[in-house]
């Protein structure tokens, strides 16, 4: 039988998870005139020790373009998407490797290199993808390489893999690029 506690807290999650989407799907809005939209709304998402994480994106595509040129150049911070700053929401405390990430919202930009990308956990929120204040940056970590795809991802793309319990890794793939992070939950 359930309590009414668990009943509240499903329907506060499934409702927190439903707003998430609305708010993923304003923020990529298109031009009246782009259908489909050219980077469309997207929403990474995993519940680590009962409590959700999510991650909400513009998915730009490569169209014949290269990551680290004309996409993502390197040694310059990137909005980590298109559009909208992608946003982290986290009910939970989080590790991201050495970065301790208290519970709340904030937006995430990579410093993408040939040699090694960064996540940079920001601050400020809410704002155009583009508008980037160092000053408000939580941390930045080292992110490591995976496994490179056997072909070019077209479509930019974040999710978790390897979740178990308190632990998850996030990942970033795109052409021939695929980065993480190791992240814990930590409470």
């Amino acid at each position: 039988m359930f309590s009414r506690s668990s009943c509240c807290r499903s329907f506060l999650f499934a409702a927190i998870a439903l707003l998430s989407l609305v708010y993923a799907q304003a923020q990529c809005k298109p031009p009246a005139n782009q259908n489909p939209p050219l980077s469309p709304a997207e929403q990474a998402s995993v519940t680590l020790n009962g409590k959700p994480v999510t991650i909400d994106y513009c998915a730009p595509s490569l169209k014949g373009r290269k990551v680290g040129v004309e996409l993502a150049p390197f040694g310059k911070v990137w909005r980590t998407g298109a559009n909208s700053a992608t946003t982290l929401k986290t009910q939970s405390g989080l590790r991201i490797r050495d970065l301790i990430v208290p519970p709340g919202t904030y937006t995430l930009y990579t410093l993408p290199d040939e040699h090694g990308w960064k996540l940079i956990v920001n601050k400020q929120t809410g704002q155009w993808g583009t508008v980037y204040n160092q000053d408000q940056d939580l941390g930045r970590v080292d992110m490591l390489e995976g496994v490179i795809p056997n072909a070019p991802v077209e479509k930019f793309l974040i999710d978790f893999a390897h979740t178990g319990g308190n632990k998850t890794e996030l990942h970033l793939h795109w052409d021939t690029t695929n980065v993480y992070v190791p992240i814990t939950a930590v409470d």
